[in-house]
């Protein structure tokens, strides 16, 4: 199959345009597991719900079912640094679709030296005249690390796209070179895991109100989550787009369904988890040594300034 071949993740259309004949349709053996793993997209640009939507998740259940998955994240952590293992982690995917949530599940009960979070904020003057994979590179991980980026170099192929903040030259050129990229990152022995979390139109609505009318995430709204919500479609075709170009079998997209929050941090975790080759290290038995003898020591007579116990 060639390039121009290739079928549309929507319409089955190749990149002319054109539908082949159903019985000319085939994909070779090599592609056939990345279409299994890519799942049927709605007419409104959304990934259908399905199965995975079910009934609420309740939050016992949920909590019994997060300790367990974060108690083999600390596994993680310990077979990473006894083995010197490198591993970069990307979450993308629509705005309010839950990336932050997952990303803080992940690092609640794991250390920040081991699972570091890159959140990059928009690039300076000095970066923008920089090579644009420059500034991510200098995030890459070192032996014993796991680098979690809240959004990465895709921000080429999705809000700069989008909102015009490069051209479209630019994001034909990164497109282009982002699987050789890649490819070189994981030669260089890092192991890359690609995750898109996807939200229903209605539910990112929901979410989007929700932060409007709470204080507490007022902070999370800002002029692009807003434009984000306008433009679906725009972001529908610019997501389209990145997946034909960047979906492989050596690296590729994991798409979590996020409606419900609390199901999509699991399904999220559980798949990394099964994506990392870690081990149970192991470990000397742990014993509490006995205090010290006080030696004659007294507790000071001093003036505390105690916090006022309000609670």
């Amino acid at each position: 199959m060639t390039s121009a071949e290739s079928p549309s993740l929507i319409t089955g259309e190749n990149r002319l345009g054109e539908v082949p004949p159903a019985s000319t349709r085939r994909r070779p053996k090599r592609r056939r597991a990345v279409a299994a793993r890519r799942h049927e997209l709605g007419t409104n640009g959304a990934v259908k719900p399905g199965k995975a939507s079910g009934r609420p998740m309740k939050r016992k259940e949920y909590e019994k079912e997060l300790k367990r998955l974060q108690g083999e994240l600390v596994k993680v952590q310990l077979w990473a640094k006894h083995t010197g293992a490198r591993v970069v982690v990307i979450f993308e995917g629509r705005d309010a679709a839950g990336k932050g949530g997952v990303i803080k599940a992940i690092t609640e009960r794991t250390s920040p030296r081991a699972f570091r979070i890159a959140a990059l904020p928009a690039p300076s003057e000095r970066e923008k005249s920089q090579m644009y994979m420059q500034r991510y590179i200098a995030h890459m991980p070192a032996a014993g690390e796991i680098v979690l980026f809240d959004r990465s170099w895709y921000n080429r192929a999705g809000v700069e796209s989008v909102m015009g903040f490069c051209t479209a030259r630019q994001v034909k050129r990164f497109l282009q070179t982002v699987p050789v990229m890649e490819s070189a990152i994981m030669g260089s022995g890092i192991q890359l895991v690609k995750f898109w979390f996807e939200v229903s139109q209605e539910e990112q609505t929901a979410r989007f109100k929700d932060r409007i009318s709470d204080p507490r995430k007022v902070w999370k709204l800002s002029p692009m989550d807003l434009e984000s919500h306008r433009r679906w479609y725009d972001y529908s075709r610019a997501r389209d787009a990145m997946f034909r170009a960047t979906d492989s079998d050596d690296s590729p997209w994991h798409v979590v369904r996020s409606d419900d929050k609390r199901r999509a941090r699991l399904n999220c975790i559980s798949r990394l988890l099964k994506l990392i080759p870690y081990e149970d290290v192991p470990r000397e038995k742990i014993k509490l040594p006995k205090r010290q003898k006080p030696k004659g020591y007294v507790e000071p007579k001093y003036p505390w300034r105690l916090v006022p116990a309000k609670y």
